[in-house]
Parts: C-alpha cells; structure tokens; sequence
C-alpha cells in the first residue's frame, strides 16, 4: 500500500505544500444567485469532509464565496490552500490579483495561475512579469499557469523568467497530453488535472462510443476493487504523480472522490489505462494551442 493519505502534500518549486487532491468551486456563468446556490454549500460540505485545497477563479464569479466558505468553516488561513486564476484577457495582472484578493476576503492567495496562455508571445510574457511581481510583493505565494503547452513554457524559460510552479491542464486516460506532462515533470513544473474523472461521461447509459475502451477497463478495476468510476480515474491520476482537481455538488460525491486512499492500482494496471488510445479525448475547452 503506498503511503498517500487525504492529507498529502506535494512540495512546489516554490517551496511551498501544495495538498495532493484539489477540490473545485463549482462554476455557473448564470446569474449571481444561482452562483451562490451552487458554490457555498459544496465548498462547505467538501471542507467538513477533509479537503484543504479549493481551486477556483476569477470567471468562475465565486471568488467571494470561497472566502466566505473559509472564513464560516472557522478554518486558520494557513490550513487551507487556496488557487485562483486571472483570465488570459487580462490588461494589468497585479491588478486582477488585487481584485481577486478582495472577492477572496484574504491577505495573500497561495497558487495564482494565468488561467490559459493570451494570444501572442509578448502578451504572454507581459502578464507572466506581472504575476511574478504578485509573487514578489508577496500577495501570492505561487505563480503558475493553466492550458499552457511545452511551446509556450519553453518562451518563459527563454526569456530568463522564473518558470511557473503548476501548470494546470485538462488530464485522464483518453487525454494524456503527452509533450506538455514530459516538459513539465523535466522542468519541476507540478501538473494539475482538470477534468480527472471526465465529467462522469462513463457513467452515462448511453456512452459515447471513444470511450467504450476505457469504459470495459475501468469497469473491470471497480469491479476488482469494489470501487466506482471516478474513484479508479481519480487513484490513476494520483498515481501517475498528479494533483487532481474534483468538483461535485452532490454531497454524497464530494465525500466518495476523496475515498481512494486505502488501495493501490498495480503498475500494470496504470500502464493500461495509460496505453489507451488517447486521440480526440478531450472533453473540455483545452486551449492549450493558442499561438
């Protein structure tokens, strides 16, 4: 049995802990209510059942009520790990972390992404300067970015840049993202996986036929282990040295994805889910080709 616990951390670039299973406040783009009624209670329900590491961001529009979340838990600000991201459409990066600052309530945010690369080189590396002098005042505690490739990580390299401590990219079986995962493990970039249980799309009665493969093995694994989807999906991300991002409003799931701490996949098991055809496997926006 391998030594992972809900509480595991993995040590950023940064020097900072980062808690090895995230969990995201839930988005709705609709109107501000409907926000509120969807965030607070799961962020609520998931802090009672353990998780200490809340990802969300700006065009989530939930920002505050991760703050308020925290603060009515009754948690210190220190046990809590909080990320949130800028839009890529941003003008001035210090002052989108000023304004998240103030949605989230706190002194200093801990991991603060460039949520996906603008267009252009020297649009990119203006913002990144402009987070790294977030870093620098010390608002954030971490600098990182989300849906960049091997391309654009390799133009802050270039530039003489601190590279960033996460990248945070669409990830699972059927979506495997091979060159970005290379570079950032060879670069001590720490990989976030969104999208790690593929929206509960195995679940569906009516599957779509590219995931059927990997619907007939992950079907066998919870069977193995008397374990359901996601929880196979989520211990595979764990495994292959992943931060898993989950996000639930169903009470009864925010506490079962945090449930795969007490069985392990073998390495050849892991090796099968990896050698699954991975062609069109995204599921989400993956704007990881921006030029």
């Amino acid at each position: 049995m391998s030594s992972l616990t809900f509480q595991s951390t993995l040590r950023l670039s940064s020097g900072n802990q980062i808690p090895r299973l995230g969990f995201g406040a839930a988005f709705n783009f609709g109107k501000a209510e409907d926000v509120a009624a969807v965030s607070k209670p799961s962020l609520l329900e998931a802090l009672r059942v353990g998780y200490r590491h809340i990802d969300t961001a700006q065009m989530y529009n939930n920002e505050i009520y991760v703050g308020q979340a925290v603060r009515e838990f009754g948690l210190k600000r220190e046990d809590v790990f909080i990320t949130s991201k800028v839009p890529s459409t941003s003008q001035d990066g210090l002052a989108a972390v000023d304004a998240s600052l103030k949605d989230l309530g706190l002194d200093y945010i801990d991991l603060y992404l460039i949520h996906s690369p603008p267009r252009g080189k020297d649009a990119r590396l203006k913002l990144w300067r402009e987070i790294l002098a977030a870093k620098k005042a010390g608002k954030i505690r971490s600098a990182g970015v989300s849906n960049f490739n091997e391309r654009q990580l390799e133009e802050i390299k270039s530039a003489g840049l601190e590279l960033p401590s996460v990248n945070q990219v669409e990830l699972h079986p059927l979506c495997k993202q091979r060159p970005i995962v290379n570079y950032c493990n060879a670069n001590s970039i720490a990989i976030e996986a969104y999208c790690p249980i593929i929206r509960g799309r195995l679940d569906n009665q009516q599957l779509d036929p590219k995931f059927a493969s990997l619907h007939k093995l992950v079907d066998s694994l919870a069977k193995k282990y008397e374990r359901d989807y996601a929880q196979i999906l989520l211990r595979w991300s764990l495994q292959k040295g992943f931060i898993p991002l989950v996000r639930s409003s169903n009470p009864a799931r925010i506490a079962s994805n945090a449930q795969i701490y007490d069985f392990d996949l073998t390495d050849e098991e892991v090796d099968a889910l990896d050698a699954l055809d991975d062609e069109n496997g995204h599921i989400s926006w993956n704007p990881v080709n921006v030029e």
